[in-house]
């Protein structure tokens, strides 16, 4: 089963029937991150409706400073999602530092739930490496992905010493330092993303699709000198070890724990 780590669903607008179409033909099981309540809300609408979509909520850090003095409205979404993201600090696409404290601010509210629940997090990082790291640490996180990880290799050597796991991205088809850090990455610790509908647009001409994570996979069994085919069944197992006996989710390691597909399709036209 190909697995999209990191996907936003809820960001479609007329693309969305043809994005679950491709979902289902290809099997993508599909974390969809949320921004903020909102999100969450058409993110829970939208697995209704798709078996392979897992909907969590999270604030993210671009979305903190409407939230920042509203935590507590924040409390059914966190306790009813399973994990949560898309969570973290943003340094670098933020350029207001007066908008850091209140990204901290509700950061730390996201970790603090995690630690008490013991839910996965999955992390925006940009620019913002090092804190998130010190954060992950002062909150005791057990269970942590970081999403299209791009900071240096020394702080990605001590996330895995937390035991993070890190999605790689369309990027690694363009970047140096992006294959750079596939290869660093433990092999047990990786999954892919797409981050789709709006990761790839620097890379192509529209919103991206699905089945984009076919070409993500080529591009990183590339960079890793293995197959795509060891590929999906490396990242449906390293899910598979994340997600563990967590009770919470039950359902979607019933989903994965069926055999991995032979994949038929490995290069894709999609860049």
């Amino acid at each position: 089963m190909w697995i999209d780590a990191h996907a936003h669903l809820d960001l479609y607008a007329t693309e969305l029937d043809a994005a679950l179409r491709q979902i289902a033909q290809h099997r993508i099981f599909t974390i969809s991150n949320s921004l903020e309540p909102a999100s969450y809300e058409r993110n829970l609408a939208i697995a209704a409706s798709c078996a392979h979509a897992l909907p969590i909520f999270g604030v993210h850090p671009w979305h903190a400073s409407a939230h920042a003095e509203h935590l507590p409205g924040l409390r059914k979404a966190i306790e009813q999602s399973p994990m949560l993201g898309e969570i973290g600090l943003d340094y670098y696409f933020v350029k207001d530092a007066a908008e850091f404290p209140r990204q901290r601010k509700v950061f730390e509210h996201l970790l603090g739930a995690a630690r008490e629940q013991d839910k996965i997090v999955h992390l925006h990082t940009k620019g913002a490496e090092a804190d998130v790291l010190r954060l992950l640490e002062q909150y005791g996180i057990r269970r942590a992905v970081a999403h299209w990880y791009s900071g240096s290799l020394e702080i990605l050597h001590k996330l895995v010493a937390r035991g993070a796991y890190f999605t790689v991205g369309v990027e690694v088809r363009y970047s140096a330092h992006i294959q750079a850090i596939a290869r660093a990455v433990p092999a047990e610790r990786l999954l892919t993303e797409t981050d789709n509908p709006g990761g790839a647009r620097s890379y192509i001409d529209g919103p991206g699709m699905p089945a984009l994570l076919l070409a993500v996979v080529d591009g990183l069994a590339e960079a890793r000198s293995t197959t795509p085919h060891a590929i999906e069944d490396l990242v449906q197992a390293n899910l598979l070890r994340l997600f563990g006996d967590d009770p919470r989710l039950a359902g979607p390691c019933a989903m994965l724990s069926q055999p991995a597909r032979s994949a038929t399709e490995t290069s894709v036209a999609f860049l």
